[in-house]
């Protein structure tokens, strides 16, 4: 437990100390997010935060499992590379897919074999972009993503501990600018961490000798940021529109429209993610499957019949080219 301690009281001291140095940085750059049709702030705000979370998620990484540091790294750099050039999405895809089988590679699951790896790099694939999805509002992604660790130190052992809390730890530092109204965001070097990471979570959920209801019910703490991307897929098909063009549908946009604060509706996320972790972590304990089955599929029902009532999952009045 001081182990733990010392690395969370690290990571997040990190955090506060490089995430102003990094915001010098982007705005010296012009690595800054500026305002347009679907930017929802009136005036630009500096990139690189994601860039201080990952050196202060470095502490746990580092001293519990340096193998990941390398699709982290590799991670950040691909997003920031897209901050700063825009890349084409079907090389955005690539690199995120290379940084998934990385993660594969790194931590073998009791899937195994090639089935295994794939299953892998795809739902890094996955969660690289559900989070990137879901950093539409201040404080929503990191928050989010904080909580999922929380869960996940709890669920975890050994190294795959040290990970989640300093990550955790890094992100509520991170918070502390991020929060409404942001001074900096994560950008997509920080989305793709926050991705890559949780991917490297879920996967030690599923590492040979873990019981199966605690990887089951794992699934669970993911399920805020793999709904994002898969209501974003359905709206987009039914609007005959490319999966990679960007709207302002998602939840949290729809229910800003309906008169919401975006502090309300970011915090609207969080404490479903809260609810969610409780749930599985609950549902984790459990001596058979029937528990964690029910777990994940009752927060698969919730999550859709919420995206239904505020209509995330239409294509909306008008389909955008």
């Amino acid at each position: 437990m001081t182990r733990l301690v010392v690395v969370g009281v690290a990571a997040f001291a990190t955090a506060v100390v490089f995430t102003p140095v990094f915001m010098a940085v982007a705005k010296r750059t012009g690595v800054v997010d500026r305002p347009g049709p679907l930017k929802p702030q009136s005036t630009s705000v500096p990139y690189l935060g994601g860039v201080a979370v990952f050196l202060a998620a470095l502490v746990g990484a580092a001293l519990g499992h340096p193998s990941v540091i390398a699709p982290l790294a590799a991670a950040v750099v691909l997003g920031v590379l897209d901050d700063r050039l825009e890349l084409p999405a079907p090389l955005r895809l690539m690199g995120q897919a290379v940084i998934g089988v990385g993660i594969a590679l790194v931590v073998p699951t009791r899937v195994g074999g090639l089935g295994g790896g794939v299953l892998v790099a795809v739902i890094a694939v996955v969660l690289m972009n559900g989070v990137n999805f879901l950093d539409g509002l201040d404080g929503l992604a990191g928050g989010v993503v904080a909580v999922g660790c929380a869960a996940f130190a709890v669920l975890l052992h050994g190294g795959a501990r040290d990970v989640s809390v300093a990550l955790g730890a890094a992100l509520v530092g991170f918070l502390l600018y991020n929060r409404p109204p942001a001074r900096v965001y994560l950008g997509d070097g920080g989305a793709y961490l926050l991705g890559a990471a949780m991917a490297v979570l879920l996967a030690s959920a599923w590492m040979p000798g873990a019981r199966a209801a605690l990887s089951v019910a794992s699934l669970g703490i993911v399920a805020v940021p793999v709904a994002e991307v898969t209501f974003a897929v359905v709206r987009r098909l039914r609007a005959r529109q490319s999966i990679t063009s960007g709207d302002r549908r998602h939840p949290y946009d729809l229910v800003v429209a309906r008169g919401w604060p975006r502090g309300a509706a970011a915090l609207a996320y969080v404490g479903a993610e809260a609810v969610f972790a409780a749930a599985a972590v609950g549902a984790s304990k459990a001596h058979t499957l029937a528990g964690p089955v029910a777990c994940v599929v009752s927060i698969a029902v919730v999550v859709v019949a919420v995206a239904a009532t505020c209509g995330a999952l239409s294509p909306g009045p008008r389909a955008r080219a």
